[in-house]
């Protein structure tokens, strides 16, 4: 109110009623202390109490209406104050938003406090499901109506959302301009609301919620108050908008951050691809072997990276990932099959490291393709070589009169010594081929596969009669079947298909005697015939494995071999110490093996016969009357006994 106004409201009217200049006093008074609306009563009911004038009681009356005017001016502006400090408030907690349900119930619960209602909330709309739901409550006692999920367009809400605009009931019950529900109702009714206010929440043209202010009486909310309302209503949606910004921008920042990574670690990558590239070229331009590229990957891999024979490696493992073309993963590692044109070469087994990324699974497979290539290259520059061991053996199967020294030079440079023991060995595959053209690379495939294990061997291979034949080192301690299996065994890895394999005796001094080694191949060719008519394709043996069958497969009839195999420690012991073990075995067969009848036949006491049997069977064994062992004994009894006295 100006001054001029106040000046012009206490000049004395037309009418006489003009107060005097003291009665506004009592009045300046009440509005200093802040009095309540009813104290300015008091004052003019005094004054009539104490019968004073009508002058002075109109005077009163007027400074009164003035007061009044001055203090309702008065608690607007504190109202219009507390408003705008609260809405600035309310910014300013929304410029620094940092919990965006802190920010929405500061905004409710302002809106309560400055409306002065018993119950204030915000409901926000759920597009996923389709409804809307309580987000704040301040004053709210009922739980079920802090619980509520309205559907669209029920409720005063849903009218609100319909039209995006404040809606006011002095009496909600009674208002039948909305659609009531008995879910929204009898959350209402559990909480007592009657006079309700509510104000859409903005977001553009889209009502995204409602602020709503509420009283348990009813009420006539005035238009500063639903301005107030839609002003924090306003503030509210910024701060839900705020916050999905902040959202969104979080998530991008997350993605960004994530396809940085991604870059970052793809990079990587390629620079440990380049590196491979570089140290894999590397090798194989200084001539570097299999090992050498294991152990490049195996560094930069972080892990253990071995080549392995084919038939050293997993099985199953290993025929997966020559099928697939790609590496496998084993227990705690990968396996990368080395193949060339079908033929599988070995395998790159790497340990310690049971996940490999995409790049690193290549990066092993691409070793394995290196080392298939360096071997393919050690095998060209091989091949001359094992063409010239070729040539040794077939000089030493048809060229016997070679002069010996040649031959062990040769061998010599070849890194084979023809004075060490020997077994000659007869392989052949044992699956038809569907054409003659199928079958030749069959064969080519089983003579290189031969000639790389006799070449690791310090042995000889060559290609002979459809098959192949193999001079191989026998090892102190082993014996030629053992020989025999494991040939079998590698070379049916090596071309996938079963390979039959039999074995001479060993032969002594090879260089010395070329006989012997001729000998020794069509023993183990007769072996071979052998096993496969017994069933026994794919397997390896050696003459000795027959038992007496042996003696009609060894070419030279090797009696004194067989004798010596079967009986020869009984013979040995006779020879030593002077007893009768050989009589008392022929004496024990002769009599149907009754310890009675042979006590009688040799004239001594059964206890004597008890105890030459029992040292037999600690020289021969558990099993030696046993029928197949003692069929061989007594065929080995009457050999030594056919031989004379030269065998004993």
């Amino acid at each position: 109110m100006s001054r001029d106004h106040v000046q012009s409201a206490e000049r004395p009217t037309d009418d006489g009623g003009a107060p005097p200049g003291d009665a506004e006093a009592p009045f300046l008074d009440l509005l200093a202390r802040g009095a309540t609306a009813d104290a300015y009563e008091q004052p003019v009911l005094r004054a009539r109490a104490e019968g004073r004038p009508a002058e002075r009681i109109a005077a009163l009356e007027h400074a009164k209406l003035l007061a009044l005017r001055v203090r309702a001016e008065l608690e607007g502006r504190r109202r219009r104050e507390a408003e705008l400090s609260a809405l600035f408030e309310t910014a300013h907690d929304l410029a620094g938003l940092r919990d965006v349900d802190a920010v929405l119930q500061a905004i409710v619960q302002r809106a309560r406090s400055l409306l002065g209602t018993d119950v204030a909330y915000l409901s926000l709309n759920d597009p996923a499901r389709g409804d809307t739901y309580m987000r704040v409550t301040e004053g709210s006692v009922a739980a079920r109506f802090q619980q509520l999920r309205l559907g669209m367009g029920e409720g005063l809400g849903g009218l609100v959302a319909q039209t995006a605009r404040p809606y006011v009931t002095d009496d909600y019950f009674r208002d039948e301009r909305f659609r009531h529900t008995t879910t929204i109702d009898a959350g209402v009714r559990d909480e007592g609301l009657v006079a309700i206010l509510g104000v859409p929440l903005m977001l553009g043209p889209h009502v995204i919620g409602v602020l709503f202010a509420a009283d348990r009486r009813a009420r006539v909310f005035e238009r500063e108050q639903i301005a107030l309302l839609g002003s924090f209503a306003a503030l509210a949606a910024a701060a839900i908008d705020t916050a999905n910004l902040l959202t969104e921008t979080r998530s991008a920042l997350a993605d960004l951050e994530h396809a940085n990574e991604i870059i970052k670690d793809r990079s990587g990558v390629i620079e440990r691809a380049s590196d491979v590239h570089d140290r894999l070229a590397e090798l194989v331009l200084r001539g570097g072997g299999v090992h050498d590229v294991a152990a490049a990957v195996s560094e930069v891999l972080d892990g253990t990276v071995e080549f392995t024979e084919a038939d050293a490696a997993p099985a199953d493992a290993l025929e997966a990932s020559r099928v697939e073309g790609h590496a496998v993963p084993h227990r705690d590692g990968w396996i990368a099959a080395v193949t060339a044109g079908g033929e599988l070469l070995g395998a790159l087994v790497l340990r310690g490291h049971p996940g490999l990324d995409p790049v690193d699974q290549r990066t092993l497979e691409r070793a394995a393709m290196v080392t298939s290539l360096l071997l393919l290259a050690r095998r060209s520059a091989a091949e001359a070589e094992q063409r010239v061991r070729g040539e040794l053996l077939d000089d030493l199967l048809d060229a016997r009169d070679r002069d010996p020294r040649l031959l062990r030079e040769r061998a010599a440079r070849l890194r084979a010594d023809l004075d060490a023991t020997h077994v000659v060995l007869a392989a052949r595959l044992d699956t038809a081929a569907p054409d003659a053209d199928q079958e030749a690379d069959a064969r080519r495939r089983l003579w290189s596969a031969a000639s790389h294990l006799a070449a690791t061997r310090q042995g000889l291979a060559a290609a002979r009669d459809g098959g192949t034949v193999l001079l191989l080192p026998l090892a102190p301690g082993d014996t030629a079947t053992d020989l025999a299996r494991r040939t079998a065994r590698h070379l049916g890895t090596a071309v996938h298909e079963p390979v039959t394999v039999g074995a001479s005796a060993p032969v002594a001094h090879p260089a010395a005697d070329p006989d012997a080694v001729v000998a020794g191949y069509e023993e183990g060719r007769r072996c071979l015939d052998a096993l496969r008519l017994l069933g026994r394709a794919g397997d390896g043996a050696a003459a000795e494995d027959f038992g007496f069958l042996g003696l009609l497969l060894a070419g030279d009839r090797d009696i004194g071999g067989f004798v010596e195999r079967t009986i020869g420690q009984v013979v040995a012991y006779d020879a030593r110490r002077g007893t009768d073990l050989v009589r008392t075995l022929d004496a024990y067969f002769a009599c149907g093996m009754s310890p009675a009848r042979t006590k009688d036949a040799l004239h001594v006491h059964v206890n004597t016969v008890a105890q030459r049997l029992e040292r037999v069977g600690r020289l021969l064994g558990d099993d030696w009357q046993s029928p197949a062992r003692a069929l061989e004994i007594q065929l080995a009894l009457r050999l030594h006994r056919l031989a004379g006295p030269a065998q004993s």
